[in-house]
């Protein structure tokens, strides 16, 4: 699939997309504006896992094509 969406072809082109279910609309609605985001996880901890990286990350990207984390 060809994503319209910059954020969604990031996605896509470093391999975190395989499937999903209505990704047209997904797709369609970060087009159509400023989207927010949000993970939960405590940020005050004493720690993070490694694997908050990845949607740590995955923020930084959404934030970088034009949304809201």
């Amino acid at each position: 699939m060809t994503f319209k969406s910059d954020f969604l072809r990031i996605l896509d082109e470093r391999g975190f997309i395989h499937q999903g279910t209505n990704l047209e609309g997904l797709d369609a609605r970060l087009m159509a504006g400023v989207v927010t985001g949000y993970i939960g996880f405590d940020a005050t901890a004493r720690s993070l896992h490694a694997g908050s990286l990845i949607q740590i990350m995955l923020l930084h990207w959404f934030q970088e094509t034009g949304h809201r984390p």
